[in-house]
């Protein structure tokens, strides 16, 4: 079964065929509603063969559907007709969820995306559930303001990464994970892992979009779960 997986990101949307090498990256951000991602990921993949559609959404997704505008994206999402669009059946699941099942092993996992927000997404014995741990208070914000791309900005390097490693250790705790994975396109600027911690990779979002489809032992559950739209 050969899987198109596109992961919507703040900055950037990555289009792969799962379990080829070439990568494609279009731009994302304020601009980007979904009208404009699928005529561009239209141009794109023009002449592409493939048998089903996994997307990877910042934002939280409900029977199917995203139920609430990104934060970080223009606006229409909410309950846009991808099926359609893209005329192949679609699952589509939170970015950071998909990353996540893609780098899981087993057990207990914390997923920590840090990129332009904060990606955040438990799984349980291969049960994924995506959470909105990002927009919970921390200090004079949230934990996003500090450790996603805005926090960054405005801290420098250096304070950020002590703020990632305050914010890993609360998290990681309120959670009781017993594996810790810290993936997005900033994480390449942590100079040492906080304690216990693994480093998620590019390839992970595009393992966890093939699982959706063709899941082993330990993700099964999840990808029985997730109804694929356009069936």
């Amino acid at each position: 079964m050969k899987i198109l997986v596109i992961d919507i990101g703040g900055t950037h949307v990555k289009v792969q065929i799962a379990g080829q090498r070439t990568r494609h990256m279009l731009p994302s951000g304020p601009a980007l509603t979904p009208r404009r991602m699928i005529r561009l990921v239209g141009e794109l993949i023009a002449g592409w063969s493939f048998d089903a559609v996994s997307v990877g959404f910042p934002g939280r997704i409900a029977g199917e559907r995203v139920i609430a505008e990104p934060v970080n994206l223009g606006q229409g999402w909410v309950g846009y007709d991808f099926a359609t669009a893209f005329a192949h059946p679609v699952k589509l699941i939170n970015d950071a969820a998909m990353q996540a099942l893609g780098a899981y092993a087993g057990g207990h996992m914390l997923f920590l995306g840090l990129g332009t927000g904060l990606g955040t997404t438990l799984v349980v014995d291969g049960v994924v559930a995506p959470m909105e741990l990002a927009h919970l208070p921390y200090k004079k914000g949230t934990f996003e303001d500090y450790v996603g791309l805005r926090g960054l900005r405005k801290h420098g390097k250096k304070k950020w990464r002590h703020l990632v490693k305050d914010v890993v250790q609360r998290l990681t705790l309120a959670v009781n994970a017993d594996d810790l994975v810290l993936g997005g396109g900033n994480a390449k600027f942590l100079k040492q892992l906080p304690a216990g911690a693994r480093l998620g990779t590019n390839a992970d979002a595009v393992k966890g979009g093939r699982r959706l489809w063709v899941p082993d032992r330990t993700t099964r559950r999840t990808a029985e779960a997730i109804a694929p739209i356009g069936k």
